[in-house]
């Protein structure tokens, strides 16, 4: 084993940093482009060679922090099955749209594990950030065909963890998710051979 490959190894932590990386870009990708909050709210960074749009609103930007802190422990212990994004009609609180990141949970590099003593994936940095861009390239894709979302909206992100956990003070349990006359759109996933994500998007088809 050469000297390269265990200095770019991927660990356990890592992989869920990327995971989370990439849940806190794709989740604002959706509120800027669903107009969820006024365009002069966000602000561009630039990430998997694309120019990406971030809520700069304290609240907003708390928030998702504060969910991904804990799904990245979470994730770390394989707590998590999934995060959904929830999109709300403000005023009957009908749910309109969900966005579902499935985390799926992988060997790593077994070989290098074993040497390393901790599960390690070996996969090139580089090519899992190229996964990872056309998966954000197809939720740019897939939002513009969307149905409009006519109506004044919230979102609301929901953990999908094994019951044991410990759950914050805060946090409370939340009812199932469902959407009337639903279609769904299957994404491109993305790995790190230690963590698996699917991304899938239901909407309410409009009458």
């Amino acid at each position: 084993m050469s000297q390269q490959q265990t200095k770019n190894s991927i660990t356990l932590k890592g992989s869920a940093q990327i995971i989370c990386e990439y849940l806190r870009f794709a989740i604002n990708s959706v509120l800027f482009q669903r107009g969820l909050y006024p365009p002069e709210s966000f602000k561009a960074e630039q990430e998997y060679g694309l120019t990406l749009l971030i809520s700069e609103d304290p609240l907003i930007k708390g928030f998702i922090s504060d969910i991904l802190r804990k799904s990245e422990e979470w994730i770390l212990q394989k707590e998590v099955k999934k995060l959904s994004l929830v999109i709300i009609n403000v005023s009957n609180k009908e749910v309109l749209e969900c966005w579902d990141f499935n985390v799926q949970y992988e060997e790593g590099d077994l070989v290098l594990s074993k040497e390393k003593n901790e599960k390690v994936s070996s996969k090139d940095l580089k090519k899992i950030q190229l996964e990872i861009r056309d998966v954000m390239l197809q939720v740019a894709a897939t939002i513009s065909y969307l149905p409009l979302l006519d109506c004044r909206c919230s979102f609301d992100i929901y953990i999908h963890a094994n019951s044991e956990c410990n759950i914050p003070e805060k946090w409370m349990e939340a009812a199932p998710i469902t959407i009337s006359n639903a279609q769904n759109v299957q994404l491109k996933s993305f790995s790190t051979n230690l963590h698996k994500m699917d991304t899938v998007v239901t909407y309410k088809l409009m009458d």
